[in-house]
């Protein structure tokens, strides 16, 4: 258990670093001069979004799969595990969300400089938050089309951030159980992807520091229990002997 906590710990500690400098540094969100730097991110926001999302944990599933080749049995258990660690960041972010209700950048933007009421606009249901957020922003020629239809999706509170928990909790669990088979080019990947999301979600106005921060906490308490559980009821997560000497020996050439 110790050794799957101190990787999980170092790859939360990289994640941390961006939110929490952003957070010290005292920086404000304004949404400024919005360009292509800000449309990739966007992008990299949409790998999670709905419906997207669900394709992203598929592919994600089946890569883990195949990276770590347990037999039937353990591999439907290492599954199970990964999806309910992922669930379970989801569920905790909903419940977190309805207890702090903290309202997001965006909104109190637009309360500022477009006369929405930050209070009456969460009392609505989110088909009313939407169409009020449309009529707000249908004139403002600063803001480009995809996000202004992005705010209308994102209507909900801000703390934490489900994003960031989701990305987060898959880079994570790369680290915890890939770092074994030594999958460096997954785990370098899949981290990059999680703090890109995470600086997503800060640039379109969707989060405070703080969000990300909590997410990213949340989701290393989970995945370092689902990698224990892993490597506890599906088996080791080293490099099998042969497969090692298959390394050994690409290395040695």
């Amino acid at each position: 258990m110790f050794d799957i906590a101190k990787r999980t710990t170092l790859a939360a500690l990289l994640l941390l670093i961006m939110p929490v400098g952003i957070l010290l540094s005292g920086w404000k969100w304004q949404p400024g001069e919005i360009g292509f730097g800000h449309k990739m991110l966007f992008w990299l926001t949409e790998t999670v979004t709905s419906p997207w999302g669900a394709l992203t944990s598929a592919v994600l599933c089946a890569w883990f799969l195949w990276c770590l080749r347990y037999r039937l049995k353990p591999a439907i258990v290492l599954l199970l595990i990964m999806v309910a660690a992922i669930l379970a960041g989801q569920y905790t972010k909903t419940f977190i969300k309805d207890q702090v209700r903290e309202p997001r950048p965006y909104v109190l933007w637009l309360e500022q400089h477009h006369g929405l009421n930050e209070q009456a606009f969460y009392e609505k249901n989110r088909r009313q938050r939407s169409v009020e957020v449309r009529e707000a922003i249908a004139s403002d020629a600063r803001l480009p089309d995809w996000l202004k239809k992005h705010w209308e999706f994102e209507t909900g509170y801000a703390f934490p951030s489900g994003h960031t928990m989701f990305a987060a909790s898959w880079a994570l669990l790369a680290v915890g159980l890939l770092w074994p088979r030594r999958r460096i080019v997954t785990m370098f990947v899949l981290v990059a992807w999680a703090i890109g999301v995470m600086g997503s979600r800060l640039a379109l106005g969707m989060h405070w520091p703080r969000d990300l921060i909590t997410s990213t906490l949340i989701s290393w308490v989970l995945v370092t229990l689902a990698t224990w559980l892993v490597q506890r009821y599906c088996g080791p997560l080293t490099v099998p002997p042969q497969e090692e000497q298959e390394i050994s020996e690409r290395d040695e050439a």
